[in-house]
């Protein structure tokens, strides 16, 4: 790409579209457009020097407009969260195919030159994450079909969407298969966040209240692999402009797993406590277990996310944490504007 090629964000106002634009702007970049249906003000973060629009992109008008000159669009655009979002709103995750379904043929009909869809590891069958020890998931996993309900379908689904438009109509696509991201400026508190993010937020509240306990969700057995979001963006570029990848699905994630209950051990030891443990049997707990297959990633990119889980979580408790302290002062912070 030329650097005053227009890149199209959607979903910009969001953890992972906006770290993808201020990545894109921080490579010289200097044509970004940023969408996102939230009031501006409600943006997780803004690059400046970045078109930043307000538009619903379930519109159809509306992605016939956020499309117009584009030579790339990335689509992050979807309702959505942790464990506890996903479980308790499917139809608003069901919802998100509109997005899909309208903005890639408002793409595919403005010339756009490539176009990206962040799909997701929840696509995957959930037969086989029934054990906290199950073997990595790799591509072929998908089928036969049995994703998760509500957002793991409308994955699957958009994902063949872009294998078509590829097969049918000629158009570059790209399909990212993410595995839990975390890492600064990603929700923390409020009901959508994740259980790295969860996790940094309890044990700091202990520490600050004295309540020396957390309540972790489920039996803590669970497992699963995280990836730090500058691995995601970086990523996500690569995945993008891989001719040998184009309407191919493919993991984006770290082959570290970890259990929760090893997870809290870790984010205690970061920040210096140790804490009584109460497992909430009755709270959404998704899968038992889910890993990342990095086989095919490092075959066709010879590279794959590989910061560690212990450095990613450092910065981003120590990013939240100062989040937390911001918001007791009085300071707005980003959980106050989601």
């Amino acid at each position: 790409m030329r650097k005053d090629d227009l890149i199209l964000v959607g979903g910009a106002g969001g953890f992972i579209g906006g770290s993808l634009v201020r990545y894109f702007r921080d490579k010289g970049f200097t044509r970004i457009r940023a969408v996102d249906k939230k009031p501006l003000a409600m943006w997780y973060q803004r690059t400046p020097g970045v078109e930043s629009w307000c538009l619903d992109l379930s519109d159809e008008a509306n992605c016939k407009v956020a499309v117009k000159d584009a030579a790339e669009v990335y689509n992050l655009a979807a309702d959505m969260g942790g464990m506890g979002f996903i479980e308790r709103f499917r139809v608003e995750c069901l919802r998100s195919v509109l997005i899909n379904t309208h903005l890639i043929e408002a793409a595919y009909r403005a010339g756009v030159e490539r176009y990206f869809y962040s799909s997701s590891a929840c696509a995957y069958n959930v037969k086989l994450q029934e054990d906290p020890n199950c073997r990595a998931l790799k591509e072929s996993d998908a089928y036969p079909a049995m994703a998760e309900r509500g957002y793991g379908w409308e994955k699957l689904v958009s994902e063949m969407f872009c294998q078509e438009y590829t097969a049918e109509r000629g158009m570059k696509t790209a399909i990212a298969r993410f595995h839990n991201v975390y890492g600064p400026w990603g929700t923390w508190d409020g009901g959508r966040e994740k259980a790295p993010a969860a996790i940094c937020r309890k044990v700091i509240e202990a520490k600050d209240t004295g309540k020396k306990e957390i309540v972790i969700w489920g039996d803590g057995h669970q497992t699963r692999s995280f990836m730090y979001i500058a691995d995601c963006t970086l990523g996500i570029d690569k995945i993008m402009h891989a001719d040998n990848l184009i309407a191919t699905p493919i993991n984006l994630g770290t082959s570290e797993l970890i259990s929760i209950n090893d997870l809290v051990s870790l984010v205690e030891s970061i920040g210096g406590v140790k804490l009584k443990r109460k497992h909430d049997l009755d709270a959404p707990r998704g899968v038992a277990g889910r890993n990342s297959d990095n086989t095919f990633i490092k075959k066709m990119l010879n590279w794959e996310p590989n910061t560690p889980l212990r450095k990613g979580l450092r910065t981003t408790y120590k990013w939240i944490e100062q989040q937390y302290r911001d918001r007791k002062a009085g300071k707005r912070v980003v959980e106050d504007v989601i």
